[in-house]
């Protein structure tokens, strides 16, 4: 009898705390956005989205998940 991979799997995407290179304010982040994300203090773009993972413009500080 084959043995399963996983009972419950888990998702590939992930929230990721970015900090905003303008500012420095700390901003959650979905890895898989489908619209740019913009800094809700300063409004500089600090992920682009690409059709698939986003391309991040600040620093990650933590990934959950």
């Amino acid at each position: 009898m084959p043995k399963l991979k996983e009972a419950i799997p888990k998702p590939r995407s992930i929230f990721i705390k970015v900090r905003c290179p303008d500012c420095g304010h700390e901003n959650m982040v979905f890895d898989r956005a489908s619209r740019n994300v913009s800094c809700s203090v300063c409004g500089a773009v600090i992920a682009e989205a690409t059709g698939g993972k986003v391309l991040l413009r600040g620093e990650v500080v933590e990934r959950l998940g």
